[in-house]
């Protein structure tokens, strides 16, 4: 792993399959570090020929935002949002879309292949819209649109996800307890949920985070994104969008939207699947995404 410093952010990136040519750009979600694209799922993408590059996003894992404003971490989301505004969250996710064109040109990348899960799957849209030149494909895994006409999050998921997490340096049973239920709880009904294997995760989690109240920040983002019902019709890259019949954070009408949305895009809707890719399924995604390349557009 290594990391560089692309403006106000210290950006931790690792690439596998160095002499493949196909490079592959892997955005991770909400809070969630690239150790989420586990190692043997970049390990199939691999072999089907890509030289695949997954980061840390800017207040996750090991990648940090620096900045002088701290937000205090004893508040809810919706309590600090109504006390900054839009006009005071530290950035936008469009922000976060520029961390990838700057890492793309750190490493001399002109053009790449891109996959977000969730919210990274939003950043790859705006990439896919306002970047169409540096996009040869795109994979849209388990997001939204964040059309404000869609199925909102399950009740209870959602305040699970902006609660006040116990401190894992703290409360440590507590913490584990409350990220594991959680984990269980989105995983979806066909494919075995291991809590010994997402403790192993939560902990490599905990050792590599470098940044405090970055969720929020991430929140925040998010929250001030302003949906476009233009943007995505502007992507002209062949792309794939990949949804979970159980996803409780986004409904799967949220994934249809964006299918009908990009134009002559594909969605593939996998029962059982929640908002969690199992390794039951790596094969198949990563299937998927090296046919979504070699599609032919009538464009």
């Amino acid at each position: 792993m290594k990391t560089i410093r692309i403006k106000d952010i210290d950006l931790c990136y690792e690439i596998f399959g160095e002499g493949n040519s196909q490079n592959l750009v892997l955005i991770s979600g909400l809070g969630s570090q690239m150790i989420r694209w586990n190692k043997e799922f970049c390990d199939f993408l691999v072999e089907k020929g890509f030289k695949v590059i997954r980061f840390d996003n800017r207040d996750s894992g090991s990648s940090v935002f620096n900045t002088k404003k701290e937000i205090p971490s004893s508040k809810g989301i919706e309590e600090t949002f109504a006390a900054l505004g839009k006009d005071g969250i530290p950035y936008s996710l469009m922000d976060m879309a520029n961390d990838v064109i700057g890492l793309l040109d750190y490493l001399k990348i002109e053009k790449a292949h891109i996959a977000g899960r969730s919210m990274g799957g939003i950043i790859a849209q705006l990439l896919g819209s306002y970047y169409p030149e540096r996009v040869l494909s795109l994979t849209i895994i388990m997001s939204t649109s964040l059309n404000p006409t869609l199925p909102k999050p399950d009740p209870e998921v959602m305040a699970m996800m902006t609660k006040v997490s116990a401190d894992p340096f703290l409360h440590r049973e507590e913490y584990f307890r409350e990220k594991l239920h959680f984990a269980e709880k989105i995983s979806g009904s066909k494919y075995l949920f291991d809590p010994n294997r997402e403790k192993v995760l939560l902990e490599e989690e905990l050792h590599r985070s470098r940044t405090k109240n970055g969720i929020i920040r991430q929140l925040m983002a998010m929250g001030s994104f302003q949906y476009d019902p233009n943007m995505l019709k502007k992507i002209t890259a062949p792309a794939l969008i990949v949804h979970g019949t159980d996803d409780l954070i986004f409904h799967p009408d949220c994934g249809k939207d964006i299918a009908d949305s990009i134009p002559f895009s594909e969605f593939v809707l996998i029962e059982g699947m929640g908002h969690y890719i199992p390794r039951e399924l790596y094969n198949t995604i990563s299937e998927s995404i090296f046919s979504n390349i070699n599609k032919k557009l009538p464009y």
